[in-house]
């Protein structure tokens, strides 16, 4: 295998978490009579531009298809993020009924409708049908493709050029990084702007954050491998925020590298500085991840077959692709975790990939009222405790174990 970006082989594996279905491969009734499709999870880091990257099995139409069950519109607090992004994004780069933005994976409106809201011209690229089709809903329009080079040079040509693009939690999820990037020198105008969120691969190492790896991130990101990244591929970086949302995220600011008008903020070394200080420059900094995420399983299935002996009935809350990696590591199946809620009406009477366990309403925990919930999306645990509260009627608590186990009391 050799590297997604600078094409140096791949040696140095960071983690092995086995083998698993593609974790938003939901099943329907019918299809739990069928085999499913597993591929190796394994992660590498690239001993030369120091990129980490899964090893590449899966074709990413496979990945995202068009029963794709993520809707970003059902997380509110991500929905409140969006919304005050464009806030400052239109402050910031003066944005105008003259300006043009686009989102590259806009899934199912729920950022462009601000943009929308403020009568700014706008459209989205998304390639999954049911969220470009929950998108148009919102009024917005929607190209439904895989963005890349060529359709950026088209839709440029078109007389499309935009003056900000928006990019959230997709830089990951693409398997031609470099084919992806072009596309945005492409369709930028000369003194454009394009914005990238995602997770800090610093905070994946230092806070155990293994069940963020599965098939749909095909790279694990840092500043010190993506800036070297942005440059081979027509971009410069200028700015770099970090950002609480899915146990700590960077938001990158790029442009032309040979037209942009930003001048490079301090805060790009000083995350370089804060990366090299960490040891990411060195192969060292990488190898002992295995045993930390072993940990984690290990007192995940001890604590659920614990909970088993003691008669107690365990549930799941929030059927998240992270909880898929938790759930299909550790080999958990039904008889540990009874059922896993989800307020998502696309995942609702599906089963999980892999462990096959039923997803339900919430209605389904009065009914139920298990003595214990997990809550497998660990970076919204607050949000999601506070929520579950009623919970405590029946004696009931809530418990998260990445980066480690922690049982919210109740109040």
């Amino acid at each position: 295998m050799k590297c997604r970006h600078c094409s140096a082989p791949l040696s140095q594996c960071m983690i092995d978490l086995g083998t698993s279905p593609p974790s938003n491969a939901y099943l329907n009734e019918n299809q739990l009579e069928a085999p499913e499709r597993y591929y190796p999870l394994k992660v590498f880091v690239c001993d030369s531009c120091r990129l980490v990257q899964l090893q590449d099995f899966t074709e990413v139409a496979e990945l995202f298809k068009e029963d794709y069950a993520y809707f970003s519109s059902v997380s509110q607090s991500w929905v409140d993020h969006s919304s005050a992004y464009v806030d400052a994004a239109v402050q910031r780069f003066s944005l105008d009924e003259n300006s043009v933005v686009v989102e590259i994976a806009a899934n199912d409106g729920y950022l462009l409708q601000w943009v929308k809201a403020r009568g700014i011209p706008c459209y989205g690229v998304e390639p999954t049908v049911a969220t470009a089709a929950c998108a148009r809903e919102k009024g917005l329009e929607i190209v439904e493709a895989f963005f890349g080079e060529e359709l950026g040079m088209r839709l440029a040509g078109e007389g499309r050029s935009a003056d900000l693009i928006v990019a959230n939690n997709v830089l990951a999820h693409v398997p031609d990084i470099n084919d992806f990037l072009r596309g945005f020198a492409r369709l930028l105008k000369p003194m454009g702007v394009a914005t990238f969120e995602f997770p800090h691969l610093l905070n994946l190492l230092q806070k155990v954050q293994f069940d963020t790896i599965y098939h749909e991130h095909y790279s694990y990101l840092s500043v010190f491998a993506l800036e070297r990244i942005f440059s081979t591929n027509g971009l410069s970086l200028f700015d770099v925020e970090e950002l609480p949302t899915h146990g700590g995220s960077l938001r990158c600011y790029v442009q032309r590298a040979d037209s942009g008008m930003w001048r490079k903020e301090p805060s790009v070394e000083r995350m370089l500085q804060r990366e090299l200080a960490a040891g990411m420059s060195n192969p060292c900094f990488y190898q002992g991840f295995q045993s930390k995420a072993d940990r984690v399983k290990d007192d995940f299935v001890a604590y659920l077959i614990n909970a088993k002996r003691r008669g107690m009935l365990v549930a799941g809350y929030g059927a998240a692709a992270k909880g898929n990696t938790l759930i299909n590591y550790a080999g958990i199946r039904a008889d540990l975790l009874a059922f896993v809620v989800d307020n998502n009406p696309h995942k609702q009477n599906k089963y999980l990939p892999g462990s096959r366990i039923p997803i339900v309403s919430e209605t389904v925990l009065r009914e139920k009222r298990p003595e214990r919930v997990v809550i497998l999306p660990w970076n919204i645990a607050d949000e999601l405790a506070e929520r579950l509260k009623f919970i405590n009627e029946w004696g009931g608590k809530c418990v998260s174990f990445v980066p480690s186990m922690n049982e919210y009391a109740p109040e």
